[in-house]
């Protein structure tokens, strides 16, 4: 009768650690505590060491710096969720500090990731609106060829997972913008439709922030040479940066896009406003005849000639109304009725 295989130890860890093991060369997990860390790296048989972690405070990051190593500046600068998307060398290891994207019923929301990368090690430090990297590290547990390639094949997985997150909120501003095509073009003004634009225009500049910069970031990764970056994975990096100049030109056209649908908006409300500006001049001028007729006979004055003829209103009237049609054909020929 064969055994049960025995449970995994549990590992206690603080809150903001989300996850903390060690990975063999051969693929094998093994989940550890923070302490275990340094002695872990100091055996050199091939593993790697991959954290992560969710605001973190001081206590946390103080601990992981002694753990790794990692420069003071680097540190202050993962302690703080406003950080310009870059990538900084320290010594033996990279800083990279990227922003991310989701969407959050309906709202865009933005957050940071902030990377360290060195010889045997990932991690990373989530900020605000950032997914959690279970499914890159599943990603990387299911590949074993690709997890051979140690920190590098790790660092991939989590930009990749980054920037084909971004693809489906620029295919919402899209549909978006599609849907709100009717009414740019309809007949009557509503000034919400304007805001809308405005608000779609401004959500993809905040999401152009965010992704213009990476480009730098995954041109540095794949350029030859770049330090602590495996020599075969350079090629997964240009994938990834093809993927991110994609979203970033459709960012850009998107944009574009917007610009115009509210010039054109905004056109069409004064041309609209033109034509009733128009039909308003057509009917006072229409109206200006017979009030300027009238006005002169409720003149009270005896002496005029044809006060007294027996046709002279008839014939006064048919005159109105003639210059009154021919005003009105007038009009209707230069397209103002």
């Amino acid at each position: 009768m064969s055994e049960t295989p025995a449970a995994a130890p549990y590992i206690a860890l603080p809150r903001s650690v989300m996850s903390c093991a060690v990975y063999s060369a051969d693929g094998v997990r093994t989940d550890i505590d923070l302490d275990s860390i340094s002695d872990a790296l100091a055996v050199d048989d091939g593993s790697f060491v991959w954290v992560g972690l969710y605001e973190p405070d001081g206590r946390v990051l103080n601990k992981l710096q002694k753990e790794f190593g990692l420069h003071d500046l680097a540190i202050e600068d993962a302690g703080n969720a406003h950080q310009r998307p870059k990538i900084e060398t320290y010594g033996n290891s990279l800083f990279i500090a990227l922003h991310t994207a989701q969407n959050i019923e309906g709202a865009l929301n933005f957050g940071e990731t902030h990377l360290f990368v060195g010889p045997r090690y990932l991690m990373t430090v989530r900020h605000g609106a950032s997914s959690s990297y279970g499914d890159a590290r599943a990603r990387m547990e299911r590949e074993p060829d690709l997890l051979r390639h140690g920190p590098s094949a790790a660092l991939y997985v989590v930009l990749d997972m980054v920037v084909d997150r971004l693809l489906p909120i620029v295919d919402e501003f899209g549909n978006a913008l599609n849907a709100l095509e009717a009414d740019i073009f309809a007949d009557e003004f509503d000034k919400k439709t304007v805001q809308k634009l405005y608000d779609l225009k401004r959500e993809l500049t905040r999401l152009r922030l965010a992704v213009a910069p990476l480009q730098d970031v995954l041109s540095h990764l794949a350029r030859p040479r770049a330090d602590l970056i495996d020599e075969e994975m350079r090629l997964y990096f240009r994938d990834v940066l093809d993927h991110a100049v994609r979203i970033n030109e459709n960012t850009d056209t998107l944009r574009e896009m917007l610009t115009a649908a509210v010039n054109v908006n905004l056109a069409l409300v004064t041309v609209r406003q033109g034509e009733v500006v128009k039909r308003m001049g057509a009917w006072a001028a229409l109206l200006a005849v017979p009030t300027l007729v009238t006005g002169w006979y409720g003149m009270n004055f005896d002496v005029m000639p044809e006060l007294h003829g027996r046709l002279s209103y008839p014939l006064l009237a048919v005159l109105v109304a003639a210059g009154v049609f021919s005003l009105y054909r007038a009009f209707k020929r230069s397209g103002w009725l």
